[in-house]
């Protein structure tokens, strides 16, 4: 898989917006991959060094419309903490 596979797009909310300050990024990630591959991704695509990998699993929803029903996809969260001596990345720096 892909570096940029694994790594689908970040989370921007207001409590992934507080742990920008300490180093603490969020991501949308593919279902599939474990946390040895997200902090390959994340150490490839951002150049950076990655202490831990926390990772969460999302149910999707159900949603209607009039009287009908659909779901939903499922999804996978992954918050990365970086070292103390690794660079920001530049990316979440501008939105701090």
């Amino acid at each position: 898989m892909n570096s940029y596979d694994v790594i689908q797009k970040p989370i921007l909310t207001e409590k992934s917006y507080a742990g920008i300050s300490s180093k603490i990024y969020t991501f949308k990630v593919a279902k599939s991959a474990n946390k040895v591959e997200i902090k390959k991704a994340v150490e490839e695509i951002f150049g950076v060094k990655v202490e831990k990998v926390t990772t969460s699993n999302y149910d999707g929803k159900i949603k209607r419309q009039g009287r009908f029903e659909g779901a939903q996809p499922s999804w996978k969260k992954a918050t990365v903490t970086l070292t103390k001596d690794s660079k920001a990345i530049e990316f979440f720096e501008s939105l701090s």
